[in-house]
C-alpha cells in the first residue's frame, strides 16, 4: 500500500532521526512498512467516515519509515468501534475505522479482504465466500485445516477484484482503512462493510470488531481469554525451567530486498509480550519492525531465532545468508537453537487461529 505522507510534530521527528542513529544502520520500520511487508496497496490510518488519511509515508531505507504519529495509537483509537447491540439483536449498527454501518440481518455470505479477517471469520465457525490473498501466498493457509470451506478468490489485498466481490452477493465484507480505504466507498455499494483501522498489533480489537456484525462478540472475547490462559502457562513453564530468566527471541523474516526483525508492534511482537519472552534490545521500539542487511544479521543474535520467508525463498537472500559466515556466528545459530517457522502463522495470520498455532510451536521450542 502506498498511505499518504503524515503530518509529523518537529519532536517525534527528532526522536526517531535518533533513534536510527541508535540502531547503527537498522531501519525502523512503521506503518508505512507495514504495507510492503504483506505486500498490499491502500489507504492511511484514521477512525470517522470520512476518513481521511493520517498515517505514513513510503519506506526510507537509509534512516527511518515515516509511520505516522498515530502508528501506536491505534488500539486506544478503536475503544469506540463495535456496537451496543445485545447479542443476537438486529438490525444492529457497527462503529468502525470508516463511520458506522448497519447490519440488517445476521451475515451469512462474508467476503474477507486479509488474513486476518480471514483468521477472525473461521475461527467464529463461519465459512467465507470470497477472499482477497496475499500476494505471496495466493492459497488458502493449510493451518485452517480445511475450515474455511472453498471460498472465491477476488484477487489479492494489493489488487482487489471488485467485479468478483459483487458477483458472489455478500451480505458483509470485512476488511481494513489500511489496506483499502480507497475502495471503501465502491464496497460499499455492493454490501455492508466493516472496516478495522489497520491488520497487525491490535488484532485482538481486530478479531472482537469482527465478530460484531455477526453478535459474536462474547465468543471472540473467550477464545482471546482462552488464548492470553495459554500465553501465560507457557511463560511460567519456561521461567520454572530457567530460574526466572526467560530467554530472549527474535522473529525475523526474509523478504524480496529486505531483511526484518519483528517489533513490539506487530502480530508476533505483541505474543512474545503475552507470553513475557523478551526481545533483543534492538527490537524493543514502538513499530513494526527492524530493517537489517545481511552484512547486519548479527544484530538477530538472540538465545532463540525463528525465521520466516515471505513468497518464494528464491526471490530473497535467505539461502545466501544462511549459508554465510555471519550468520554462523550467532549464538542461537551454534546453540542450535535458530529454527524456521510457518510464515503464514508467525506473520501473515493476524489473528486468533495463527496465534495459537504460533504458541504451539513456542511452546514445542522453548517450553516443551
Amino acid at each position: 500500500m502506498a498511505p499518504t505522507p503524515a503530518d509529523r510534530t518537529p519532536s517525534r521527528s527528532s526522536r526517531r532521526s535518533f533513534l536510527a542513529v541508535g540502531l547503527t544502520g537498522g531501519a525502523v520500520v512503521g506503518l508505512g512498512g507495514l504495507l510492503t511487508a504483506c505486500g498490499s496497496s491502500g489507504g492511511g490510518s484514521g477512525g470517522s467516515s470520512s476518513a481521511s488519511p493520517s498515517a505514513g509515508a513510503g519506506v526510507n531505507q537509509k534512516s527511518v519509515t515515516q509511520g505516522g504519529d498515530d502508528y501506536a495509537t491505534v488500539i486506544e483509537k478503536m475503544k469506540g468501534f463495535g456496537t451496543d447491540a445485545a447479542a443476537g439483536v438486529f438490525p444492529r449498527t457497527v462503529k468502525h475505522a470508516m463511520g458506522s454501518t448497519e447490519i440488517a440481518k445476521k451475515p451469512v455470505r462474508v467476503v474477507v479482504l486479509d488474513t486476518g479477517e480471514l483468521d477472525n471469520v473461521v475461527a467464529l465457525g463461519i465459512q467465507p465466500v470470497g477472499v482477497a490473498y496475499t500476494d505471496g501466498s495466493k492459497t488458502m493457509p493449510g493451518y485452517l485445516d480445511g475450515r474455511a470451506g472453498n471460498p472465491t478468490s477476488v484477487g489479492t489485498i494489493s489488487s482487489l477484484n471488485l467485479e468478483a466481490i459483487a458477483a458472489l452477493k455478500p451480505d458483509l465484507i470485512l476488511g481494513s482503512q489500511l489496506r483499502a480505504q480507497d475502495q471503501y466507498a465502491a464496497l460499499s455499494k455492493i454490501a455492508p462493510t466493516v472496516f478495522s483501522i489497520r491488520p497487525g498489533y491490535p488484532w485482538k480489537e481486530n478479531f472482537v470488531l469482527n465478530a460484531a456484525p455477526f453478535g459474536l462478540e462474547a465468543e471472540a472475547r473467550s477464545q482471546l481469554t482462552a488464548y492470553q490462559a495459554a500465553a501465560r502457562e507457557i511463560g511460567a513453564k519456561v521461567s520454572a525451567r530457567t530460574g526466572g530468566k526467560p530467554p530472549t527471541v527474535t522473529p525475523l523474516r526474509f523478504m524480496p530486498g529486505k531483511i526484518r526483525l519483528y517489533a513490539e508492534l506487530s502480530f508476533i511482537g505483541t505474543m512474545l509480550a503475552d507470553i513475557p519472552l523478551p526481545q533483543p534490545k534492538i527490537e524493543q521500539v514502538k513499530e513494526l519492525a527492524v530493517e537489517v542487511s545481511a552484512e547486519q544479521i548479527d544484530k538477530a543474535d538472540a538465545d532463540w531465532v525463528f525465521y520466516g520467508v515471505y513468497g518464494s525463498p528464491s526471490a530473497t537472500n535467505q539461502d545466501a545468508v544462511l549459508g554465510g559466515a555471519l550468520w554462523k556466528t550467532l549464538g542461537a545459530v551454534k546453540a542450535g537453537q535458530a529454527r524456521p517457522v510457518a510464515d503464514e502463522t508467525w506473520f501473515l495470520g493476524l489473528g486468533v487461529m495463527a496465534a495459537n498455532a504460533v504458541l504451539k510451536d513456542l511452546q514445542g521450542f522453548v517450553a516443551p
